[in-house]
C-alpha cells in the first residue's frame, strides 16, 4: 500500500505542477479524483447536502485561485482536506455557538474557542499515527469505520473471527485517540482520524 500511495502522490505532484501553470485540464483531473471524498467529509460535519455542495465549490475555487501558493512537495489531498474541514468549521461557527458531535467526539466550535481548525502538520501526524498500526488493525479500521462493514462482514473478508475484529477495532481506535489526543490535547484532531481515513486508502 505504501508503494501505491507513493505513486499516487507522484502523479498528483505532476498535476499540481500543471495546475500552478494554469492548466485547466489538470484542475479538472484533480476535481474528478477528489471531489467525492471531499464532499462526503464536508457532509459528515455540516449535515446538509446543499451546504456541503456549496462548500465543496468554495474549496475548488480556492484551489484554483491559490494554486500559485501550493507546495508541490506536499500531498494535494492533505491540502484539500485541510481547506474543506476548516471551511466547514467556519460555516458552523457562523450558524451558532455550538458543539459538533462527530462519532463519539465533541468538537467545540463556539466563538471563544480559537482552536477548532486543522493544519497540514496535524494531518501529517494523523497519517503517521495511522500508519503505525499493524496492517490488520488498520484494515479493520478501514472496513468498520469507513466502509461501515459489520463485524461479520469484516471477519469474512479478512478470514478472522468476529471477536478478533472487535478486539482489533477497539485497540486501533484507542491507540489512535491516545497518541493524537496526547500530542495535541485537541478532540477535534481525534475526530479527524476517522474523517481522514479515506485519503489513506490508495
Amino acid at each position: 500500500m505504501g508503494e501505491i500511495k507513493r505513486i499516487v502522490e507522484q502523479d498528483d505532484k505532476q498535476l499540481v505542477v500543471r495546475l500552478i501553470l494554469g492548466d485547466e485540464k489538470a484542475f479538472d483531473l484533480l476535481y474528478n479524483k477528489y471531489h467525492v471524498s471531499i464532499y462526503r467529509n464536508i457532509l459528515k460535519l455540516v449535515k446538509s447536502e446543499d451546504t456541503a455542495k456549496d462548500i465543496l465549490q468554495e474549496v475548488f475555487v480556492c484551489l484554483w485561485e491559490k494554486r500559485n501558493k501550493i507546495d508541490v512537495n506536499k500531498p494535494i489531498a492533505n491540502w484539500l482536506f485541510v481547506i474543506s474541514y476548516n471551511k466547514s468549521i467556519s460555516f458552523l461557527k457562523k450558524c451558532a455557538n455550538a458543539l459538533v458531535i462527530f462519532e463519539d467526539v465533541i468538537i467545540d466550535i463556539s466563538a471563544d474557542n480559537a482552536e477548532p481548525f486543522i493544519t497540514e502538520e496535524k494531518l501529517a501526524f494523523i497519517e503517521k499515527t495511522i500508519n503505525r498500526l499493524s496492517p490488520q488493525k488498520k484494515r479493520v479500521l478501514e472496513l468498520c469505520k469507513i466502509e461501515r462493514r459489520t463485524y461479520e462482514e469484516a471477519a469474512k473478508e479478512m478470514g478472522i473471527s468476529r471477536h478478533t475484529v472487535k478486539e482489533y477495532l477497539t485497540d486501533a481506535v484507542a491507540t489512535l485517540k491516545f497518541h493524537v489526543k496526547n500530542h495535541f490535547d485537541d478532540p477535534a484532531v481525534v475526530a479527524l482520524v476517522l474523517l481522514f481515513m479515506p485519503f489513506l486508502k490508495k
